[in-house]
């Protein structure tokens, strides 16, 4: 691994992050939020990889004072030593393999939060509990990777499952990682809500969009208009008896954003505003990238509605991505949040136009 004077210097980050540190205690500078906000941003992105070189060096020492050691030790008193290495090992994969992935992240967006949302398709019951299985998947991989989520709207199933739940989801790059995720994922399995056992096929779509600020989507009030009514859940039972639910609609484009998850028409109002900024914002990113793919000859789709996955329980085990040809036949380890290599396939294919 080079370090110094070579691929990645240390010292040469450590006296970037000195200056731009300095630069914020310069008078004024918080009076330029964009500014000030870009020069932060610019300290954790180099301060994450200066930690991460640091303690992949540290990591991979550890490594090599244990091969020593076990050519000390008697192969009776190894078994403990090969445990440490093996978990010091793991972690140094992880480690690089993580780091492997944000460098392919330069997007702007690519660092920000997101707002998460998944729809059941069409056919009712299966489609909704489908929904469900793939949020408890989702949510699975948020906390194996540190994300951390609310709920912001959740459309109970009228049986079993959601019809439509969105999140809030906060952690390092969390946009330049689930944004492999956004097309239908389909579901082809044996029924348990079907008495003759058929087999059938299921869909959900995922959506995902990156959290803007004011500076970033600016839009004129007079360009909104604001619908308050009464949030109801599952069987039409009211969560509240106020009109706390809230809808805004974006005039000039008809994008739609609606949260009913919070009692206060306060809260509410301000969930469904931030939904609405980043869906306009990714509406932004989706034009620039067609008009991307029309320059370069590229057809890739990018709409929400292109089938990118597909997960087959009957009658065989397979999971198998459509863009990469990636797959896997432990199904049960990709229901429980394991879907890394498949975001890694698609940031290796597709990189920062992904």
């Amino acid at each position: 691994m080079i370090i110094s004077g070579g691929i990645f210097d240390l010292e040469q980050y450590e006296e970037e992050i000195l200056k731009l540190e300095q630069r914020t205690l310069e008078e004024g500078f918080y009076s330029d939020r964009e500014g000030s906000e870009k020069v932060f941003r610019e300290i954790t992105k180099k301060k994450y990889w200066i930690n991460g070189i640091k303690k992949a060096i540290e990591l991979k020492e550890d490594i090599d004072a244990f091969f020593e050691m076990l050519q000390d030790e008697p192969e009776d008193s190894q078994k403990d030593i090969i445990i440490e290495l093996n978990e010091n090992f793991e972690a140094f994969l992880k480690l690089v393999d993580d780091m492997e992935l944000k460098g392919m992240l330069s997007n702007p967006e690519d660092t920000k939060n997101i707002i998460f949302t998944i729809h059941s398709g069409s056919g009712g019951t299966e489609a909704q509990d489908w929904a469900n299985m793939i949020l408890r998947m989702y949510t699975r991989y948020f906390d194996n990777n540190g994300f951390k989520y609310s709920e912001i709207e959740l459309l109970p199933g009228d049986k079993v499952g959601v019809k439509t739940v969105t999140l809030e989801v906060k952690g390092e790059y969390a946009y330049g990682f689930l944004k492999s995720e956004i097309g239908v994922h389909r579901l082809i399995r044996i029924s348990p809500f079907d008495s003759a056992h058929k087999r059938h096929t299921s869909f959900a779509s995922v959506y995902v969009m990156p959290e803007v600020d004011d500076i970033e989507v600016v839009i004129d009030p007079k360009d909104l208009r604001i619908d308050t009514y009464r949030a109801s859940g599952a069987g039409g039972q009211h969560i509240n008896k106020t009109d706390s639910a809230v809808r805004i609609t974006h005039l000039p484009t008809g994008v739609v954003a609606q949260s009913q998850s919070q009692r206060s028409q306060i809260f509410n109002k301000e969930a469904a505003m931030k939904m609405l900024k980043a869906r306009l914002y990714q509406q932004k990113i989706d034009e620039e990238k067609a008009k991307l793919a029309e320059i370069e000859g590229n057809k890739k789709e990018i709409s929400w509605g292109s089938q990118i996955r597909t997960y087959t329980f009957h009658p065989y085990s397979l999971v198998k991505d459509h863009r990469t040809s990636v797959e896997t036949g432990n199904t049960q380890a990709v229901m429980d949040g394991d879907i890394q290599k498949f975001i890694k396939s698609y940031l290796l294919k597709f990189g920062s136009f992904g």
